[in-house]
């Protein structure tokens, strides 16, 4: 028996290494013991001889490699003994990976997805606290991952947070950043965590202010986000008795949970790399029968720190247009042709960057998804990348302003520019000329609505 002794939970260098010495001696994996150092070693236990110095070479799909990395962050002990067993079959079957039923197969790749939606998890679940005042402040959360994901999850947070100190303890690992690098130090109880700040009130009237009961999936939450994610949540308090109210919408339910499905669908969405970066996933609202769709091209700075949509200055100009249409921006389902905010960091400023086609074409099932979950009577498409995504194919403003076009599954289609168009011109007289524009084309919708109404 040879027994392979890793640094830590999370050497996936360490294993490879090992993993390929291993399958160029040979050595079948029933004949493999793996532990990790801090492990302690049976007693007497049998040795086989030293391997020899690997000789030769052999290959592997690039996409086992990806779900190694993945997978050997997960907490299950037998994953080592898994992925080895895994990459001595696949030295004989190359295409081992392609069939989905196989159980070794099955079992890595659930096992990745599980990784990944932890490390989701803490991107959008970390609450950091405030310590100290000013010059001397430090910002300090807890988290309990379920797996070993903290190295992997904290550049994101170097990224999203690059202005401030911050400091982010685990169990298992705690992540430091001083503006410059991330450090690692060993993990911590949850007592050395501080369990309040002066903004934490602040942060729960928000909360409570933007909460929907009729959003809220009860067993969907419990499913989602275990015991110790919710109890370090400082608005998880609120929950029960704001679920409780009867402040509730008036959407069917059965038309709520179509597209709440999407939402928690989509959360978890890997289709392009945007979602590295972003925050989280902005998804469409609104009601559910809402007869007009109203498609942007994707989150602002604003709606990705909030998670809602055209809630910035876009947005502001377009309830501001909506108004003077004569639409009701509470009667319509407003989303984005892509759902990830896109951006390049300037300092502390992230500048809007412009989707391009691989990534409206990834996002677009999520489009496809809502209009046929919402079956709009006229879809609005706000600017070129929503067109595009409308259409599926690039489809220019101007020339297709100003009327409504028929689309392939009977909807109709209007086309005009985004809101954030108009914040960008500089000329005051180009800007109100533009915006009477932009109003008289919500205007042909209301128009269109009407008369749809009125033949019914």
């Amino acid at each position: 028996m040879h027994h392979i002794t890793l640094s830590s939970q999370t050497d996936f260098d360490g294993w490879r290494k090992a993993a390929r010495a291993l399958a160029l001696n040979d050595v079948k994996p029933s004949d493999v013991s793996w532990r990790v150092a801090d492990d302690a070693p049976e007693l007497f236990e049998p040795t086989a001889a030293p391997l020899e110095p690997p000789q030769g070479t052999f290959n592997v799909p690039a996409r086992f490699v990806e779900l190694a990395e993945i997978t050997i962050l997960h907490r299950n002990p037998e994953r080592f003994a898994l992925l080895y067993r895994l990459l001595w079959r696949l030295r004989m079957h190359h295409d081992l990976l392609e069939p989905a039923t196989d159980p070794d197969v099955a079992e890595i790749t659930a096992m990745a997805k599980a990784v990944r939606s932890d490390e989701h998890k803490m991107h959008v679940l970390v609450r950091f606290r405030e310590i100290g005042r000013e010059q001397k402040s430090h910002f300090v959360a807890w988290f309990e991952p379920e797996h070993h994901i903290v190295e992997l999850a904290a550049p994101f947070f170097a990224r999203r947070f690059a202005d401030m100190p911050w400091s982010i303890l685990t169990p298992d690992l705690c992540a430091h950043w001083d503006g410059h690098v991330i450090s690692f130090t060993p993990g911590v109880s949850r007592s050395e965590a501080p369990s309040t700040d002066r903004l934490e009130e602040t942060w729960r009237r928000y909360y409570a202010s933007i909460f929907n009961p009729a959003r809220l999936k009860v067993q969907t939450m419990q499913k989602e986000m275990s015991r110790n994610y919710r109890r370090n949540l400082p608005e998880a308090s609120l929950i029960k008795p704001l679920a409780s109210d009867d402040k509730a919408s008036d959407m069917p339910r059965k038309h709520a949970d179509d597209i709440e499905t999407l939402r928690e669908e989509a959360a978890e969405c890997r289709a392009c790399h945007l979602y590295k970066n972003a925050t989280q996933t902005v998804f469409g609202e609104g009601r559910q029968t809402a007869r007009i769709m109203l498609v942007g091209e994707q989150p602002g700075d604003k709606e990705d720190l909030a998670g809602k949509p055209f809630v910035g200055p876009a947005g502001q100009m377009l309830d501001r247009a909506l108004e003077e249409a004569g639409i009701d921006r509470r009667t319509v389902y407003v989303t984005n042709a892509v759902k990830h905010f896109k951006f390049v960091p300037r300092g502390k400023i992230r500048l809007h960057q412009k989707p391009n086609t691989p990534e409206i074409k990834a996002c677009r099932r999520w489009y496809e998804r809502e209009l046929a979950a919402i079956k709009p009577d006229l879809v609005v498409a706000m600017g070129a990348t929503a067109a595009q995504s409308v259409f599926g194919k690039i489809t220019p403003i101007n020339k297709n302003r100003g009327r409504a076009i028929d689309l392939d599954d009977g909807t109709r289609a209007l086309v005009t520019v985004h809101p954030s168009y108009l914040l960008r011109l500089p000329d005051a007289d180009a800007k109100a000329r533009e915006y009477r524009r932009f109003v008289q084309d919500l205007k042909i919708a209301a128009d269109v609505l009407r008369k749809s109404a009125h033949a019914a």
